[in-house]
């Protein structure tokens, strides 16, 4: 700790990482060990927590991350939607297509960001707030294939036809952003994805995994 920064805040933060790191949540004892400070100051630390719905406890006294992280997690989907957008719409004329950034919410794949070509007389009709599994699409298989990977790298997804009925889609995840999990696509309606689509593809989620770090 420097003396610009607060220790009581930064016990709180350290508080929430655990509980978002544990399933079954924490007693005030393991959080206590944990911390390396005593009971009064995790019970404290609790309370105020618990103040702003940010952490709850069961019957059984273990804490866990509550309701007010989701409502704060809402939120950065703005923000990383407008770090995000000269990338997409620099890939959206490039390739002609429609171009996306979907993150993970859940077990779906969530299109928080999406920019159509300018110069096109058609394109794939993509609207921002779409979900899908994330087992469909090449947005979503790209995050999966990522995960299994776990690659410094981006490489691409290829699909067709899993979403919409004669359109192709090509994808790359983000690599290397903190606490964001997803993926820059586009999709076209075409029969297959042309050649230089997947490389210009890896290089815009470059571009907007820079963005964000």
């Amino acid at each position: 700790m420097t003396a610009e920064t607060s220790q009581t805040l930064d016990r709180g933060l350290r508080v929430l990482k655990l509980l978002a790191d544990t399933d079954h949540g924490l007693t005030v004892t393991e959080l206590s060990n944990k911390l390396g400070v005593n009971r009064t100051v995790v019970y404290r630390l609790l309370a105020t927590l618990e103040q702003h719905a940010l952490v709850r406890r069961d019957l059984g006294g273990r804490a866990r991350v509550g309701l007010g992280v989701l409502r704060l997690g809402r939120q950065v989907h703005p923000l990383v939607r407008e770090a995000a957008l000269p990338a997409l719409r620099s890939l959206a004329e490039d390739i002609g297509a429609t171009a996306h950034l979907t993150l993970v919410d859940g077990t779906e794949a969530l299109a928080v960001a999406v920019v159509e070509p300018t110069w096109t007389d058609y394109h794939v009709a993509y609207r921002a707030g779409f979900r899908h599994p994330l087992e469909r699409g090449a947005a979503g298989k790209a995050i999966l294939a990522a995960r299994a990977a776990a690659a410094d790298e981006p490489g691409y997804t290829l699909t067709h036809g899993e979403l919409e009925a004669g359109a192709s889609g090509a994808a790359a995840a983000l690599i290397g952003v903190t606490g964001v999990e997803g993926s820059v696509g586009v999709v076209m309606l075409a029969d297959a994805v042309p050649e230089r689509v997947g490389p210009r593809v890896v290089d815009a989620a470059r571009e907007v995994a820079d963005a964000l770090r």
